[in-house]
Order: structure tokens, then C-alpha cells, then sequence
């Protein structure tokens, strides 16, 4: 694999001021441009979440009125606010004005209204919003942070209205290879696995997830990279095919499809899986103990099905060191060791019991 270059989060320079601060003005304007950031209010929301309150301090008075008003709002939220529509009508007047007009801030202040709005139960208000937010983001601000953000949460909307096709369509208008972001990418083809996989097609199903997995990894959103690679061997275990394309040279020779074409069969080369589970596994946390492990419910449900069972053999020797019951039913269901079985009931039992 190339060489990931490593992300300009906001969270970076928030780090970089911890390690290296407290620096002038001069200086974190150039930390700022080093960074690629054109603009100091993702900067200024990181250093309120993150409770860097010297740095905001010096930041602050750098935004412009529509930047002041947006920041604002989220020290609401973050105070846990929630009654936040009509603090937002009054950032929106701000960004309007000819004064102080900003068309992308105007843009996502109206998603943040649609989001409020869809909290209410005001769901055609919503839909208008994040319709009319994504819209006006994308000629102004296109693949921008607040730009993604606002496909993402169309798509949710459109989710949670029980429109998956619509929002399918918002997810296909998040290019792989465009300009978005890493995440954005990982996130909008993990939805499209699992909206594909509900229609029964599996061939996209599995191409999405693989293509989740890659482009969280470049996003080092490891959480996402394994949950989205065991989604891609679910789809995939039992599709296993040694004269099968590589996985990479199948998503790139994938084209939209009309209605009367047959879905392509799922065929996937055992090195793709193999790689995909040995780096899955790789991400685990040495210690099997929390009361809740899908991470490693998962995995060992994939070993099971791939003949990986090897992979967990100190796991499954080791009963006492899991605290997960419903981890301790899937070890127990994978044995077919009579002693050790009977030793997994044991603890079963006794995680049931607690």
C-alpha cells in the first residue's frame, strides 16, 4: 500500500499548540496555513471542545461576525442547549447581511436547522433545509468539511424516513475518487453496503464495504476500517474463489448498471479476504476483557466461518479472560473441544449470572 500522508484534523493543532504552546498570533497563522485551514473557526470549535481555553482566547477575535455567531451556537449545544432554532435564526440574519454575509456559514447554519428541526419532529422543515444546505454547499463550498457533512446527514435523514434508495442517491454523489474527504468516502460507502445488502445485492454490498474499508484506513478511523472490513467478509466468506479478479481491479471496472442488466456474481480472490481478516485481527486490543466486544464477536464468528480458528486459539484457551457474555456464547458455539466447551458453559453461567 502507498504511503498514507497524515490528516490535518483540527485536533492536530490543538496537540501542536499543547506541545509547542503558548505561541503569538504570527505563529499559529502559520501553523494554520501548514495545516491547509483558509479559515480559523474549525480551529476555534476544536479549542472549545477540547477545552484549550488560551488558545480560543486568541483565536476568537479573529473570526468574522457570521464565524462569532456560529461559534456560539456550538457553546450552546456543547452546553447541552437544546432549544437552539432561534439561536440559529439569529446567527442566519448575521450571515444575510450585507455586511457580514458568508454564503457557506448561511449554508450550514441552515443544516444545523434542518438537524434541530428533524429533533423537533418537524420533518418536512427539515427535509427543506438539508435539501436547501447541501445545495447551496455544494456551489459554494464544495467537498468542504461542512459540505460532507451535510451529504451524510441528508443521507441519515432520508434513512430515517424510511427512504433508503433516496439516500443511496445522496451517498452516490460522494465521489471515490473526488476531492471529499477520507472519512466522508469510508462513511458513505459503509451506509451503501449495508442499504445494498438490504435489496439483496450482493456484489455491491461487498464492493462498497471493501471500499469503506480502504478509504477508512487512509482516514486512520481504525473503528471504521474494522467494521467495515468484517462487513466485507460476511458478504464475502462463503464466496471465496481462487481464479476470482482481485477486489481492487473489480472495483475499478465496476460501472452503473441498468435495470435489465444482471448483477455481477460475488467472486472474491482468498488473498483479498485473508489480508482483510489479518489486518482486522491486527487492530484488536491485546486484552479480550469489557462487558461488550462486537469487535471481537465478530471476528471470532468470521474465523469460525473462514477456518481461521487459529487466530483466537488464546482466547478460546482462556474462558476467565472474557467478561462478555454474548462473547462467551459465540466462543462456546465455535469449539468443538469437549473440555473446553464445557469450560466456556462455565463461564457462560457465571457472566449470566452476574
Amino acid at each position: 500500500m502507498s504511503d498514507i500522508e497524515m490528516p490535518k484534523a483540527p485536533g492536530y493543532f490543538i496537540s501542536k499548540w499543547r506541545e509547542e504552546g503558548p505561541v503569538d498570533l504570527e505563529t499559529l497563522t502559520a501553523w494554520r496555513d501548514e495545516m491547509n485551514w483558509t479559515t480559523w473557526l474549525p480551529l476555534a470549535e476544536a479549542a472549545l471542545y477540547l477545552d484549550a481555553a488560551e488558545l480560543l482566547a486568541l483565536i476568537q477575535p479573529e473570526l468574522s461576525p457570521a464565524q462569532d455567531a456560529t461559534l456560539n451556537l456550538v457553546r450552546r449545544r456543547m452546553l447541552g442547549d437544546t432549544r437552539l432554532e432561534q439561536a440559529i435564526n439569529e446567527a442566519l440574519e448575521v450571515s444575510r447581511a450585507k455586511e457580514t454575509r458568508d454564503l457557506a456559514l448561511e449554508g450550514r447554519l441552515r443544516m444545523e436547522r434542518g438537524l434541530t428541526r428533524y429533533e423537533m419532529g418537524d420533518n418536512e422543515g427539515a427535509a427543506d433545509d438539508l435539501t436547501w444546505a447541501e445545495t447551496r454547499l455544494k456551489s459554494v463550498a464544495k467537498a468542504s468539511r461542512d459540505h460532507d457533512l451535510s451529504l451524510i446527514n441528508k443521507a441519515a435523514f432520508h434513512m430515517a424516513a424510511g427512504e433508503p434508495l433516496m439516500a443511496l442517491t445522496t451517498y452516490s454523489e460522494i465521489p471515490r475518487n473526488g476531492s471529499h474527504a477520507h472519512e466522508t468516502v469510508a462513511i458513505s460507502r459503509l451506509g451503501a453496503s449495508r442499504i445494498r445488502a438490504g435489496l439483496g445485492h450482493t456484489f455491491d454490498a461487498a464492493r462498497h464495504a471493501w471500499n469503506a474499508h480502504t478509504h477508512a484506513i487512509l482516514a486512520h478511523q481504525t473503528n471504521m476500517a474494522v467494521e467495515a472490513g468484517a462487513l466485507f467478509l460476511d458478504f464475502s466468506s462463503n464466496c471465496i474463489d481462487e481464479d476470482a479478479e482481485r477486489m481492487h481491479v473489480q472495483v475499478a471496472e465496476s460501472k452503473p448498471r441498468g435495470v435489465e442488466d444482471e448483477e455481477p456474481v460475488l467472486q472474491v480472490h482468498p488473498d483479498d479476504a485473508n489480508g482483510v481478516f489479518e489486518w482486522c485481527c491486527a487492530q484488536l486490543p491485546e486484552s479480550n476483557a469489557g462487558d461488550d466486544r462486537p469487535d471481537l464477536r465478530a471476528m471470532l464468528t468470521l474465523a469460525h466461518r473462514m477456518g481461521r480458528m487459529d487466530q483466537f486459539e488464546d482466547l478460546l484457551n482462556n474462558p476467565d479472560s472474557v467478561e462478555d457474555p454474548m462473547l462467551a456464547a459465540v466462543a462456546q458455539a465455535c469449539l468443538d473441544d469437549e473440555q473446553l466447551n464445557e469450560a466456556w458453559g462455565v463461564r457462560l453461567a457465571t457472566l449470566t449470572m452476574l
